[in-house]
């Protein structure tokens, strides 16, 4: 099953540059060691505990030794789950790296980023975990070419999270500009970005792209895939709010079947009868009477 693109984006800069996470809790004000290298760890925390412990990401900050383990999680609801299973990849890091460890969590949406930055009381006198979270506002806007071209990954975050406001445009627009100055092998992040952003903003990028004479076409089929996932996962949205904002109801069976269709086709003709069937039923009458 390929990765979900909400989910994985900020995992994918970071297994690009694993120095990122540090980058962004300096953002914040959290203190880092100097560091020579940051390196991936594994993000399996079940050899020292019985249960299945896996976090999103693990990057280890050295110099020839390690300095600070970081865990990073990325949070796209709030899960109280989480309050017992986060101290655990903390504690198991720690005895495994034998250094002091951190937890970032990433969380696109504010509401979630406040939930999830709540204090989790160890029960220990004196002992609470403060989750350290990366919410939208956070995270810088990169509006200048220099440090955009400099730091790509956190330009690429910077677009993902604010290219969609009313502010992004320029961030985009800095976006764009440090592509053209990017090695090859990192030109891909604009498929990345793209994958992520609503249609109307990756349609503005391509404006840009267009008025800035360059025309962009996603390099990665992964990526393709993801744009046309991401596509269709808007058009079914799309049928699921005309026939609730119309007052019909949806059968869970329905539901299922607009959510998983990949066809963006036959999704768009269910956009247009959504908007006169009288029931969710009717929706895939022509669908029934085809043989499909």
């Amino acid at each position: 099953m390929s990765p979900t693109q909400e989910h994985e984006f900020l995992l994918e800069l970071v297994r690009n540059r694993p120095s990122l996470v540090a980058t962004l809790l300096t953002e914040m004000g959290v203190p880092v060691p100097d560091f020579d290298e940051a390196r991936l760890e594994s993000p399996d925390f079940t050899d020292c505990v019985p249960t299945e412990y896996r976090a999103d990401s693990v990057v280890v900050l050295a110099d020839g030794k390690p300095l600070s383990g970081i865990v990073l999680e990325v949070q796209r609801a709030y899960r109280d789950e989480k309050t017992w299973s986060w101290p655990v990849y903390l504690a198991t890091l720690r005895a495994r790296l034998k250094c002091p460890c951190t937890l970032l969590v990433f969380c696109p949406d504010t509401r979630v980023a406040v939930k999830c930055g709540r204090p989790i009381d160890m029960g220990h006198p004196g002992w609470s975990l403060r989750p350290i979270v990366l919410g939208p506002e956070q995270v810088p806007m990169i509006t200048d070419l220099e440090r955009a071209v400099a730091e790509p990954e956190l330009t690429a975050l910077s677009a993902i999270v604010h290219g969609s406001t009313e502010e992004g445009f320029k961030v985009l627009q800095t976006f764009h500009d440090a592509h053209e100055h990017l090695p090859e092998e990192l030109k891909s992040y604009s498929d990345l970005v793209l994958s992520v952003l609503p249609e109307f903003v990756v349609a503005k990028f391509k404006e840009i792209s267009m008025a800035m004479g360059t025309n962009y076409e996603p390099r990665s089929k992964l990526v393709r895939e993801w744009v046309d996932h991401g596509i269709a996962q808007g058009e079914a949205k799309a049928v699921l709010r005309i026939l609730e904002g119309r007052g019909l109801t949806v059968p869970e069976e329905a539901r299922e079947r607009i959510h998983t269709c990949e066809d963006s086709d036959l999704l768009l003709a269910w956009v247009d009868r959504a908007l006169i069937v009288e029931s969710a039923d009717e929706l895939f009458a022509e669908e029934a009477e085809s043989g499909h």
